[in-house]
């Protein structure tokens, strides 16, 4: 067992680099060999250790050797197999060389048993007795150097791997660093992609829109003239009653575009400086009305709230969509809560979350079933909804969302299946004061005209001659034209026109570039843009007292009319 134990200390157990042994280790207990040899290798000038015992030779080749020089006897006559067993249980690197003196005539050629040594020893060297001192030297020099390339081998083996573990480590991290930035550039990319998407999906449905503002102008206008001669006629009961009907349903659809104006963004909004907290309040009763008493609502607001910009009505009906959709995801009763808070932003992770920045946030939580994440996904899209049919039209989130990123925020969305949701309206702060604010338009009706001249431009047919039918009611002169071209042939032969009543979107010339030929000869001749939508670019410089928005009323063609005339008369 102690022979056992010392064996497997072999050359490599330490892991550590050690130089070459030089010495070479005798064994040889009978005769004079081991003395002859030691003292022809000391004379030499290479280091000797004679061993008297087999165990002894064993240990001293497990502390470390050169090489070792044994007798054929020496090995016949004890147990080799631990060394036999020391021998195989050397590492990859190391081929101990082994010197073994034979009597004359001993070689394989001659002695069967050699082929044995060579089995169990594998690196020999056979040496005859007697031998000549320089053959004895050179074949241990032999042997030395062989030895020591070994180390040499080990010690460049050693290096050669730690080099390739310092190098796959670098390798690794280089490609954890790379899947980072292709998980990252993946999830850019699906941002880009739902940005276009929205994009497509917003020029889509803001041409809609403005189609639909169009009709549903002709279609309001008539039933005006329609309820007027019935009323003048005095004729009421079923055939008013279906009027009013036609009305509700026409004026229904007009809030449809005009939630589908608000996803694509191209709404016109009139931002104020706001405190959040006073719409919160402010809209307290109409919330609970409009939920039902079976919702409790509970307010969670921030006192120090910095105030926001943004248009007041649209973030009622946000506030309002946002606790409608709150009630119905949860079955009977629950709680809602609406609250207030200032928030600093990092960068977005989401295309409906805003810029990095200081912003005021609004946000409803509710207690209800909350989102998976295939709905989640989803909830943007417009016309996507998972109330049933008829209840609900699936431009709610859509145009909250529009509605906020027009306003230069965005929105936010916490939510886990059976644990709620939190929807969150991110609105910038304001920087003026609310007495820079521009002012609303007064509600009440003016006059209607005296004879004033108003030149009417509109390439659509019907809504032109709906147009000219209520100004002419209100008592103005109307010239019309159906291209921006045609008004300004008429513009220069009518000598006195009061004001221009254009269409913002046409072809060729859009209402602005026409209003800008005008004033090139008429700088002061005022003009009142009609539009069903606007894109936000051109009509950045227009003033919103100069912009009337279909589908429109008389009364508020009216006030429009009027205002734009008496800011005319007063410069």
């Amino acid at each position: 067992m102690q022979v056992k134990a010392m064996l497997l200390r072999a050359p490599d157990a330490s892991g550590t680099r050690v130089a070459a042994p030089e010495r070479t280790l005798i064994f040889a207990p009978k005769g004079r060999d081991a003395i002859v040899a030691s003292k022809i290798l000391k004379d030499a000038g290479l280091d000797s250790n004679v061993c008297n015992s087999f165990v002894g030779f064993v240990r001293e080749i497990g502390g470390g050797a050169g090489a070792a020089l044994l007798t054929e006897e020496a090995i016949r006559e004890h147990d080799s197999r631990e060394l036999a067993a020391w021998v195989a249980g050397q590492p990859a690197w190391s081929d101990f060389p082994f010197v073994v003196l034979t009597k004359h005539g001993g070689g394989l050629e001659r002695n069967p048993t050699a082929a044995q040594f060579v089995q169990s020893l594998g690196n020999v060297t056979f040496l005859e007795r007697p031998f000549h001192p320089t053959t004895l030297v050179s074949v241990i020099e032999a042997c030395l150097r062989g030895r020591r390339r070994q180390y040499e081998f080990r010690r460049l083996n050693e290096e050669l791997e730690l080099r390739v573990a310092e190098r796959t480590g670098e390798l690794a991290a280089a490609n954890r660093q790379l899947v980072s930035q292709i998980a990252e550039r993946e999830r850019v990319e699906a941002t880009l992609t739902q940005m276009q998407r929205l994009e497509a999906v917003g020029q889509l449905t803001s041409g809609v829109a403005h189609d639909f503002n169009n009709l549903l102008t002709v279609v309001l206008g008539n039933i005006e003239f329609l309820e007027r001669g019935l009323d003048a006629a005095g004729i009421d009961g079923r055939m008013k009653e279906r009027l009013s009907y036609m009305r509700q349903a026409a004026e229904r659809g007009a809030r449809l575009t005009h939630q589908m104006l608000a996803f694509s963004r191209r709404q016109r909004l009139e931002p104020k400086s706001l405190d959040l907290n006073e719409v919160v309040l402010s809209m307290r009763d109409l919330m609970q009305s409009t939920i039902g008493g079976g919702v409790e609502i509970a307010t969670r607001l921030e006192p120090q709230l910095a105030s926001a910009m943004a248009d007041p009505t649209q973030l009622e009906l946000a506030i309002i969509n946002l606790a409608i959709n709150a009630r119905d995801a949860m079955d009977v009763g629950g709680q809602l809560v609406v609250g207030t808070q200032n928030v600093r932003l990092g960068s977005p992770r989401r295309p409906e979350e805003p810029a990095a920045g200081e912003y005021v946030a609004v946000f409803v939580a509710d207690s209800g079933s909350g989102m998976s994440a295939a709905v989640r996904a989803k909830v943007f899209e417009p016309f996507f909804t998972t109330k049933e049919i008829g209840k609900g039209s699936g431009l709610g989130l859509s145009q909250i969302l529009g509605f906020a990123k027009q306003s230069g925020g965005g929105v936010h969305i916490e939510t886990a299946e059976c644990r709620g949701t939190t929807v969150f309206i991110y609105l910038p702060r304001a920087h003026e004061s609310r007495d820079a604010q521009i002012l609303n338009v007064d509600s009440a009706l003016t006059r209607t005209g005296a004879g004033q001249t108003v030149l009417l431009v509109d390439d659509d047919n019907a809504v032109r001659e709906v147009a000219r039918a209520m100004l002419v009611q209100l008592g103005y002169r109307v010239l019309e034209a159906g291209s921006g071209g045609a008004a300004l042939e008429l513009l220069n032969r009518e000598q006195h026109v009061d004001l221009v009543v254009v269409d913002f979107a046409m072809p060729g010339m859009n209402g602005a570039e026409v209003a800008r030929e005008m004033k090139k000869t008429k700088p002061s001749l005022p003009v009142l843009f009609v539009t069903g939508f606007a894109e936000l670019k051109q009509a950045a410089s227009i003033d919103e007292r100069d912009i009337i928005a279909k589908p429109f009323s008389s009364k508020r063609l009216a006030q429009k009319v009027q205002r734009a005339l008496q800011s005319a008369d007063r410069t």
